[in-house]
């Protein structure tokens, strides 16, 4: 295809891995397309494992189309989405771990998420992976000896020993398993929910936050209608920051449907801001709002407006000792007071688990991967309590190869078309 596409080479491919500067033409009619840059990686060293060509051509829209058009008339045809990682896979130049994290990379809209990625493709979680697979190997091992001397009164390998190998296995697991919560968060941000009563500045914070201007402000109480989400990195994280309609007996349908819909992203809410203006006091409007909130969500108190608070001035009184909140943060969008304690402050209440892993750290971030891990730790925890139970070791030993099966299958070293499927379905169509 390529040596159709540019006739000066006259029937030589290029020198492998060094970029040339070449005509382009029209297989058919042999006009000029472009003149562009071309490298040339033969197999096996490419991305995808397989001889390739990378063609780097002037911007636009029509330039690249015309080229593309004379690709496929020249023999080649369009890739499906993630054709060129799954071959990658296919070929052994990545396993299924590291596939995932290249759609992550391509995806991450955060610091922390590109950096999660980023160890992705570089095999941090595979590795993990495997040490825990081998783990479970060792486990095997040892149960092996122990079972070629079952008759001896001193065993070369105890069973307490095997128990205790075991326990060690399932914490290593249940530390990675731990990761899964915020790891999923990575890649579609925390929803987080700005409410309170009409007025409570929820829409001027919301708008502060983003950095420009998206939802309506005025003085009128009930300006919010409707919920408004947008994606925002707080501290290196991502949040889904939705401004939602002031919380209030409402005065007509509008505005009833708004605080409805407000009710509903709270139940889902991963973090609830809750506004309430320094000048105003906790009402039974607050303290309702937030026996309402999912038990396990954590609820920062937002004292906004506090410019309006002459200085030295005490602030109204908020909820008794604290009640409810896991934090409470003085904020003013006028002089920005507070705006960096929020950046500073959501992240650990949030991602807790991962900010104090660090940004290195294998994560997993897919449901996928969850469900595999957390396979395995049940299927080991089961053989070491069907151990102490007596259970005979060939017996628990089933257990064993079933939590290998969960993790050869997490990098997919055994692997069904369906998951496969599944995996790469998301990927654009680039990669």
């Amino acid at each position: 295809m390529l040596l159709r596409l540019a006739p000066s080479l006259r029937g030589e491919l290029p020198r492998p891995r060094v970029t040339r500067l070449l005509s382009l033409k029209d297989p058919t009619t042999g006009a000029l397309l472009d003149r562009g840059l071309v490298t040339w990686f033969p197999g096996p060293s490419s991305y995808t494992g397989e001889d390739s060509a990378e063609l780097s051509l002037h911007g636009g829209s029509l330039v690249p189309a015309l080229v593309l058009d004379a690709c496929v008339r020249a023999g080649a045809r369009m890739a499906r989405p993630g054709e060129f990682t799954q071959r990658a896979y296919l070929n052994g130049k990545v396993d299924l771990v590291q596939a995932e994290g290249v759609a992550d990379l391509v995806e991450a809209e955060s610091e922390a998420a590109r950096r999660a990625a980023l160890a992705q493709t570089e095999g941090g979680l595979s590795r993990r992976v495997s040490e825990l697979r081998e783990g479970i190997v060792e486990l095997e091992a040892l149960l092996a000896y122990h079972v070629d001397f079952p008759e001896e009164d001193d065993p070369p390998v105890p069973l307490e020993r095997i128990v205790r190998e075991a326990g060690g296995v399932a914490e290593r697991l249940e530390i990675l398993q731990a990761t899964a919560p915020g790891g999923e968060l990575l890649r579609d941000g925390a929803l987080t929910v700005l409410a309170g009563r009409p007025n409570s500045g929820k829409s001027s914070l919301f708008n502060a936050l983003l950095g420009e201007a998206r939802a309506i402000v005025t003085a009128e109480p009930g300006t919010t209608r409707d919920a408004i989400e947008a994606r925002v990195s707080l501290g290196g994280y991502p949040f889904r920051l939705v401004d939602t309609a002031g919380i209030r007996p409402h005065e007509g349908e509008v505005e009833r449907l708004g605080i409805e819909v407000a009710r509903r992203y709270v139940a889902r809410a991963s973090l609830l801001l809750l506004c309430l203006p320094c000048d105003r006091a906790w009402g039974e409007e607050e303290a309702t709002f937030l026996s309402a909130v999912p038990v396990g969500v954590p609820v920062v108190l937002l004292r906004t407006m506090r410019d309006r608070i002459p200085r030295g001035a005490a602030k109204a009184p908020g909820p008794p000792g604290g009640i409810g909140t896991h934090a409470v943060i003085d904020v003013s969008v006028e002089d920005g007071t507070g705006l960096r304690e929020i950046r500073d402050t959501l992240p650990g209440l949030v991602y807790r688990g991962l900010v104090e892993l660090g940004g290195d750290a294998p994560v997993l971030t897919r449901r996928r991967q969850r469900v595999a891990v957390t396979r395995a730790l049940e299927e080991v925890l089961a053989f070491r309590n069907a151990l102490s139970a007596g259970v005979a070791a060939e017996v628990a030993a089933a257990h064993l190869r079933s939590a290998e099966t969960a993790l050869e299958e997490l990098v997919g070293v055994i692997s069904g078309d369906e998951v496969m499927d599944r995996v790469f379905a998301d990927f654009c169509i680039g990669k």
